[in-house]
């Protein structure tokens, strides 16, 4: 059996026998990747603890191209997770071409996912979330659910997302937390959540009236011999970066205090492992990290950040498990006198052409899905291009998303939100309307068409920049900078808010951005109540069957300065 390490250099050194650009063929990279070779783990202590987030409702596997740019500021300058392509394989030491090359960055992107294939695919989760349990022991192993598990599809937006609920129902999970899942509304969150056998905590969630918890906050749970607290933390800026109407009695926040008292409370209940499980985002966890005390492990969602292994801050582990069912996040623990003495941990990818998939999973997600396979699978066009979404400015999807609103609404600009979720097609690939629908599918989905003044415009980039690159993490909401069709800029990451922005252009006529003048605008995910308009998918369906053939070029409008 190989070790870790075997496994790393054994990727890259097959890497180098075959070449990583059109040399490398899918079944060379098939022959070099093995279900036990992912699953090879140096295992520890008593207690195993596994962790999947932000899956946004993908059954099957995926394509997910990771972003080119992923810009820290101040603390976090420089330091994982904002690192990307080579500076994070050096960091890393990841060989070029390898295997974890491949799933953790977009260097030789489309090349390495022609011959790696897809990752992810909940069938395969439960293969490896089965064969951890057989080996550690069903009394040692925690699975734990990090949240964004109800939306991002077609049939999870078709079924109000029980097809999730369904499938996740046979991985068993201990525990899961929230954030996209309020956008179903509270009435469907608290009707599915007392259907479910697993509990769903969220420590900073209160009611308005009283400020008393909504949901639990801690769980104790004894595995190994060991008693585990599991606390909960929703996502702090719910009600602000979503609809606050769909859940209008519910009042989140960070709440470092009670999650304090919550942890505390732990321990003098007997917990001596302490786990939070959170959808607060990766730069937020880390400073979380050093600000609390009694924390052993955060297990991290939100940001779909992805990390090879935990960090270690101030005797505190934080793994953040990527997104998608790209990856499973592990952590071992031993321990001694109610202390964690010893830990591994690792970032498992999803290779689903080296896992067999977990037949009783493959059968439900093929019964969820079957009442809606012919328009799933049915073809509305076709791209030329490599269309993906993530990267803090630029996404080619988001980018296409603006020319079809800009034309099919008929206006001068266009905005679509910097969401994280979607995946990625390769050139050449056929887009269905899966495929949209994994880029769109949300409950409050209506474009708008509005007018702003140059102003305006200047004034919602900047807001939306700050809640980016705001030095300090607790004011970040996560996402990425708002997408924007049309429109030229700079952008200062490292500056205050209100100078990040520059040199706003209108393409169209070459002119700078007038700060008096009206412009036409056309968007879609806005958080106000009854909005009036076409749903993106709708939209964007009848603008690319229209074309037939994509062809989205590299978005050169946007620029970013001042980084040096």
């Amino acid at each position: 059996m190989f070790s870790r390490r075997d496994f790393l250099q054994f990727a890259a050194v097959t890497a180098s026998l075959t070449g990583f650009g059109s040399g490398l063929t899918k079944v060379a990279a098939q022959q070099r990747l093995t279900q036990d070779d992912l699953l090879n783990f140096d295992s520890k202590g008593q207690v195993t603890l596994l962790h999947l987030t932000d899956i946004h409702a993908q059954l099957k596997p995926v394509y997910f191209r990771p972003p080119s740019e992923n810009i820290g500021v101040g603390a976090f300058e420089g330091v994982p997770p904002h690192l990307v392509g080579e500076d994070f394989l050096r960091h890393f030491k990841l060989d070029a071409g390898s295997a974890l090359a491949y799933a953790h960055t977009m260097v030789d992107y489309v090349d390495l996912a022609r011959a790696y294939g897809r990752l992810g695919g909940l069938d395969r989760t439960a293969t490896l979330v089965k064969s951890i349990r057989a080996e550690r022991g069903d009394d040692a192993v925690l699975l734990l659910d990090g949240g964004d598990t109800w939306q991002g599809s077609y049939t999870a937006l078709k079924t109000d997302g029980q097809d999730m609920v369904d499938c996740m129902a046979l991985l068993k999970p201990d525990a899961m937390v929230g954030h996209w899942e309020f956008t179903l509304g509270a009435e469907r969150v608290m009707e599915i959540i007392d259907s479910m056998e697993t509990p769903f905590l969220a420590s900073n969630i209160v009611d308005k009236d009283w400020e008393e918890p909504v949901f639990e906050s801690t769980r104790l749970i004894e595995k190994g011999g060991v008693a585990v607290a599991i606390i909960g933390q929703a996502m702090p800026y719910t009600p602000i970066s979503n609809p606050s109407w769909m859940f209008p009695e519910w009042s989140f926040g960070l709440r470092r205090e009670l999650l304090q008292q919550n942890v505390d409370d732990a321990r003098a209940g007997g917990a001596e492992i302490v786990v939070l499980l959170s959808h607060n985002g990766f730069d937020v966890d880390q400073k979380l990290a050093r600000d609390l005390n009694g924390v052993d492990v955060i297990l991290t969602g939100h940001t779909h950040d992805a990390v090879p292994s935990a960090l270690n801050i101030n005797n505190t582990l934080v793994l953040s498990s990527g997104s998608h069912g790209k990856y499973l996040g592990r952590i071992d623990l031993e321990v001694k006198a109610g202390k964690v003495v010893d830990y591994n941990s690792t970032l498992i990818p999803v290779f689903a052409d080296a896992i067999d998939p977990d037949p009783e999973m493959k059968a439900q997600i093929d019964k969820v899905r079957a009442p809606h396979e012919s328009e799933l699978t049915r073809v509305i066009g076709k791209t030329e291009s490599l269309l993906y979404r993530r990267g803090n400015f630029n996404g080619t999807w988001d980018d296409l998303i603006c020319q079809g609103m800009m034309e099919e609404m008929d206006t001068e600009l266009a905005f679509s939100p910097g969401f994280r979720w979607g995946t990625t097609l390769l050139p050449g690939d056929d887009i269905t309307i899966e495929d949209l629908y994994t880029e769109t599918a949300m409950t409050y989905p209506s474009v708008y068409r509005l007018e702003f003044t140059g102003e305006d415009l200047k004034n919602i980039l900047e807001d939306v920049c700050d809640n980016l690159f705001n030095k300090d993490p607790y004011f970040q909401q996560g996402g990425d900078m708002v997408r924007v069709g049309g429109l030229g800029y700079t952008c200062y990451p490292k500056n205050e808010i209100g100078t990040r922005i520059d040199s706003m252009t209108l393409l169209s006529s070459g002119e700078r951005i007038d700060p008096l003048r009206n412009y036409t605008v056309s968007g879609w995910a806005s958080v106000n109540e009854n909005v009036e308009g076409p749903a993106i998918y709708d939209v964007m369906e009848s603008y690319i069957s229209k074309q037939a053939t994509v062809n989205v070029q590299p978005n050169e409008a946007v620029k970013i300065a001042g980084l040096d």
